[in-house]
């Protein structure tokens, strides 16, 4: 193993960027080899995700010099896998947070120093927008410079396959070996701005010219509603300081076609009626300086969202997140405003595609195994499939390429929510267009949610998390769940437990799980016995990938509202006594359970 001099002698030599050399320059100076040791090792890993991490120096962080490493491994892989790879090219994208240009733009020198033809979109784009154009063009690869909904200081470097899907096992691999083999920068790069014309101009395209039009245009072919045969309902949007504003506001002017208001008015001034926009987090902003994480998930996200809806007296809130791969809803229900779960906006639209699509033959949608059973109850009354893959958007967009056209969309609970004639990938523009589409033909979201509850069941959940640096504390936490599942109120019983880091599961005939397992990531899943008030409960927790967390996903299914609440808080209460007792483990604050 490299001395931590050998580290930092050889970052210096690697590093030809004056802000970052200074940083562990500084360090050196003043002797923080703690600080050194955080910086410079274990060097940040590629992975499924791609990277992510905290923009810094050194090789444990997100910076030019591992952009340059990683672009320099990728395309080698790609020129090995991937046949006329470079003919085929490589989309890249960006989001607007701090330094993605710069990452984007290093990225892009990189592919054409190496003679790729590289689509480029010169201005930020969600996420989205890149596996779309992988489809559009057969393109070998496509790189989105984004960290999603992380805090302002992260960024990431996310890889998309030739498919339009994300990277799986084992391309990441095969992907981070080739990062090793070439971790010498190339001579000469610069970042392609500072020399754009001298790159051959029939390798370089902007990709946002003809792309995001036919984006656009793709999502209003998504519209089951005739011309004229709507009133769309006004809503309050917010693009959390994120990308999302241009590409919703672009894709909503297509399909107000729809609404009647368009036999007199023109599609600029239907919008305007329609959209009331949060101004102050409407543009792409890196410091997030209204949110304290920009996820519509967290407590306080949507506040401003709520304030301009009260004084508008809107009663529908849209959200993205930053990159706008994600969606979320919330609606003022008796004058109390109501989040909507990830979980329960997936269910209203799966039901929503599934009453349009009553034509289709063996129609299947897809859920991960961390999300609502509801959908699944859903489809075996009314005869249509649905099956669980194992968390992320590269499970279930590979999974709906595997299953060719059966697939008509697909959803996870943390808000993402995918529809294959678009993309293999989570879209929040696009579901935002859909949603409102259907909000439209219902009474309101929230009527529609009781509806299918009184129909279906009630399945309320529990999801949450504990945030937690100290994997050493993380790690004793799935040992004692381990060690204790058996040990539950009197009132239940233990009646399935998977674990899928070691590779069991007691209700399978041969007791291994059917998805796949992956001793390197912790996720156990118990499933409970009903008693006297509730059809029973599942509970999945999970070490998240990408975050010092520790992740929960609990539910509890009843005929009774007011029971499905109670088996679900108590349960939690009980997760949380039983196995979160230590103080490194600090519990989101999003329920009561005092």
């Amino acid at each position: 193993m490299a001395t931590l001099r050998e580290l930092w002698e050889e970052w210096l030599r690697l590093d030809m960027r004056p802000k970052t050399r200074v940083e562990i320059q500084k360090l050196v100076e003043h002797g923080d080899t703690e600080e050194l040791e955080r910086r410079l090792r274990p060097r940040i890993s590629f992975g499924t995700a791609g990277l992510r991490g905290r923009m810094q120096a050194g090789f444990a962080r997100m910076n030019h010099l591992i952009v340059i490493q990683t672009s320099q491994g990728l395309a080698e892989y790609l020129l090995e896998n991937v046949s006329n790879a470079r003919d085929c090219g490589v989309v890249i994208g960006r989001d607007g947070r701090r330094d993605s240009l710069l990452f984007a733009e290093m990225a892009a020198a990189v592919f054409l120093a190496k003679r790729f033809k590289v689509w480029y979109f010169e201005k930020v784009v969600h996420t989205p927008m890149v596996p779309f154009t992988i489809d559009e063009l057969g393109a070998a690869a496509g790189i989105m410079i984004t960290a999603s909904h992380n805090p302002g200081w992260d960024n990431g470097y996310k890889v998309y396959g030739q498919n339009g899907c994300q990277i799986n096992t084992p391309q990441d691999k095969s992907i981070a070996a080739h990062i090793l083999d070439n971790l010498e920068p190339m001579e000469g790069l610069e970042p392609i701005h500072n020399g754009r014309s001298q790159h051959d101009p029939d390798l370089l395209v902007d990709a946002g010219i003809a792309f995001i039009p036919k984006y656009c245009t793709r999502v209003f072919d998504l519209m089951f509603a005739e011309p004229y045969s709507l009133r769309l309902p006004r809503f309050v949007y917010t693009a959390m300081h994120g990308v999302g504003l241009s590409f919703l506001h672009q894709s909503l002017k297509r399909i107000v076609v729809c609404d009647a208001r368009s036999k007199h008015m023109t599609q600029s001034d239907v919008v305007h009626e329609i959209m009331y926009i949060v101004e102050s987090q409407a543009m792409p902003d890196p410091d997030f300086p209204t949110v304290k994480y920009p996820n519509p998930e967290e407590q306080g996200a949507l506040d401003l969202a709520k304030d301009m809806a009260n004084t508008e007296e809107i009663s529908l809130i849209f959200a993205n997140d930053p990159d706008a791969d994600r969606f979320a809803v919330a609606e003022r229900v008796e004058g109390e405003w109501h989040q909507f779960t990830g979980d329960q906006v997936g269910v209203l639209l799966g039901y929503y595609m599934f009453t349009f699509n009553l034509h289709l033959k063996g129609m299947m949608m897809l859920t991960s195994a961390v999300s609502s059973q509801m959908l699944a109850r859903i489809g075996e009354i009314e005869g249509f499939i649905v099956e669980e893959t194992l968390t992320g958007f590269k499970w279930l967009g590979n999974r709906t390429l595997e299953l060719e056209n059966k697939v008509i969309y697909a959803y996870e609970e943390a808000l993402g929510y995918m529809l294959p004639v678009i993309v293999h990938d989570k879209d929040g523009v696009a579901a935002a267009i859909l949603f409102l589409e259907a909000c439209s033909r219902w009474q309101s979201p929230w009527s529609k949610l009781q509806e299918l509850y009184q129909k279906y069941g009630y399945f309320e959940t529990r999801n949450t998390y504990w945030r937690c640096d100290d994997h050493e504390v993380v790690d004793t936490v799935f040992a004692k769940i381990r060690q204790d599942v058996s040990d539950f109120p009197a009132d239940r019983r233990l009646a399935r437990f998977r674990d899928l880091t070691n590779g069991t599961d007691s209700g399978t005939e041969d007791s291994k799980p059917t998805l796949p397992t992956n001793p390197n990531t912790q996720m156990v899943t118990c499933w409970l016995s009903g008693n006297d008030h509730d059809d029973g409960i599942r509970f999945t927790i999970r070490a998240s990938g990408t975050e010092p967390k520790v992740k929960l996903y609990l539910e509890c299914q009843s005929r009774s509202q007011a029971n499905a609440r109670i088996g679900a808080s108590e349960m939690l209460k009980i997760i949380n006594a039983t196995w979160f007792k230590d103080e490194r483990l600090v519990l989101e604050k999003k329920y009561d359970i005092s």
